[in-house]
C-alpha cells in the first residue's frame, strides 16, 4: 500500500498516512481498516460528537504501543474545524476540536485517535450540559448480564422522572445511558441529578447496585458513576472504537434487544453490516430534550428526608461546599478522617 492515501470525505479530502500500520495485531485491523470503519458509519459518530468538545484517545503505534489523551486542539489543526473553549475544574481552559463534519472525525483517526471522548455540551455553550449520562460499571463478580438488569431498572426511574434514556454499550462489559436534557443546569446540578437517580436505582435493588464511591465499599454490584457528570469527565462516544485487543466499539441499542446483546459482537467488522441494517438508533435523541425539575426535587427530598447531601468529588476536584472528607473508610480509620486527597475513583472503561 502507498506511504499514504487521500480520502474523499463529502467536500474534504484528507490524507491518510501509513494506511497499513497494524494497529490491533490481534485481528490485523489496520489504520486504513479504523479509517473504512468510522467512514461507515459516519452519521451515527458524527451525530454523537456534532459540535461538542471532543478528546482525542490517541494510539499512534496501534493498541499495543504508548496512548495520551489531546485536550489541546493539534497546532496543525485545519481551519475548517472549528474548536470550542472549555474550562477545567482547576481554572485553566482549552480549546478542544468540535467536529463538525465527519471530515473531522477522519482527520483526528489519521493523528491515531480511536476513541472520540466528547464533552456533554455544545461550543455555544461550554457551562450547561445537554446530556445527563449514566455510568452502569460491572465491579468484579458481575458481569454484563447484571448491568443489563440494571440498566431496566434505570428506564424505570427515568421514566417516572420524565426523562429519556438511550443506551449503549460502553465497549467493555458496562452500559451506558444517555439522557438529552435541555442546557438549562450548571454541571453541579446535573450531577446532583445523576446522584438522586443513582440512589434511587440503589434503593430499588441495594443487593445488586451501588453509589459507593470507594472501590472497598462496592462488592460485587453495578457501580452507578455519578462523577462521570462532573466537570471535565467524558464517556466514550457512540460509534467509538475502544482500546482493547479485539476493537470492540461502543454500540447503541434498543432497550429491547438489551439482554439478547453480546457486547462481543459489536466490534470495527461488525458495526459497518449492522450501521448499513439499522442505521443510527440514537439518531432521535436530541429531539426530545427532558427536564431536570423532577430528578432535583428528588435530591432535595433524600436531602431533607434522609439526610443524604453530596458525595464525594474526583480526586483532581478543588473541594466542592457540602461534599464528605475524600478519604476512603479504611485509611480514614488510620488518619482519624482526615482527608489525605487520595482516591480510588475510576475512569470510563
Amino acid at each position: 500500500m502507498a506511504e499514504a492515501l487521500e480520502l474523499t470525505v463529502g467536500e474534504r479530502t484528507v490524507r491518510l498516512s501509513h494506511p497499513d500500520k497494524v494497529y490491533f495485531p490481534l485481528r490485523g485491523f489496520t489504520k486504513y481498516d479504523l479509517a473504512r470503519y468510522y467512514l461507515s458509519v459516519g452519521d451515527g459518530v458524527l451525530r454523537a460528537l456534532r459540535d461538542r468538545p471532543t478528546t482525542l484517545e490517541r494510539y499512534p503505534n496501534g493498541v499495543e504501543g504508548e496512548s495520551f489523551f489531546q485536550k489541546r486542539a493539534p497546532k496543525n489543526l485545519p481551519e475548517w474545524i472549528p474548536t470550542g473553549r472549555i474550562a477545567f475544574p482547576s481554572g485553566r481552559y482549552a480549546d478542544e476540536i468540535c467536529p463538525s463534519e465527519t471530515a473531522a472525525v477522519l482527520w483526528a483517526v489519521n493523528l491515531g485517535c480511536l476513541t472520540f471522548h466528547p464533552w456533554p455540551v455544545r461550543r455555544e455553550d461550554t457551562d450547561h450540559p445537554d446530556e445527563l449520562r449514566i455510568d452502569l460499571d460491572p465491579q468484579p463478580g458481575t458481569d454484563y448480564a447484571d448491568a443489563v438488569r440494571a440498566a431496566l431498572e434505570l428506564r424505570d426511574v427515568l421514566e417516572g422522572l420524565g426523562l429519556t434514556g438511550w443506551p449503549k454499550t460502553s465497549g467493555g462489559r458496562g452500559l451506558h445511558v444517555f439522557v438529552p436534557i435541555r442546557p438549562d443546569w450548571t454541571f453541579v446540578q446535573v450531577r446532583r441529578s445523576a446522584i438522586a437517580v443513582a440512589r434511587e436505582l440503589e434503593r430499588r435493588a441495594p443487593e445488586r447496585i451501588t453509589t459507593a464511591w470507594w472501590k472497598e465499599q462496592r462488592g460485587e454490584k453495578i457501580f452507578v458513576d455519578y462523577n462521570q457528570t462532573a466537570r471535565d469527565r467524558t464517556i466514550a462516544s457512540a460509534y467509538s472504537v475502544r482500546p482493547r485487543p479485539h476493537a470492540p466499539v461502543s454500540a447503541p441499542l434498543r432497550w429491547e434487544e438489551l439482554a439478547d446483546a453480546v457486547p462481543e459482537d459489536f466490534d470495527l467488522a461488525t458495526m459497518p453490516a449492522r450501521f448499513a441494517e439499522v442505521g443510527d438508533l440514537h439518531a432521535d435523541m436530541d429531539a426530545r430534550p427532558g427536564t431536570l425539575e423532577a430528578a432535583l426535587d428528588l435530591a432535595a427530598r433524600d436531602e431533607r428526608e434522609h439526610g443524604l447531601g453530596d458525595l464525594p468529588y474526583p480526586p483532581e476536584h478543588p473541594k466542592m461546599k457540602g461534599e464528605p472528607k475524600r478519604v476512603q473508610p479504611s485509611r480514614a480509620k488510620k488518619t482519624g478522617g482526615k482527608a489525605d486527597g487520595k482516591s480510588e475513583g475510576r475512569t470510563e472503561g
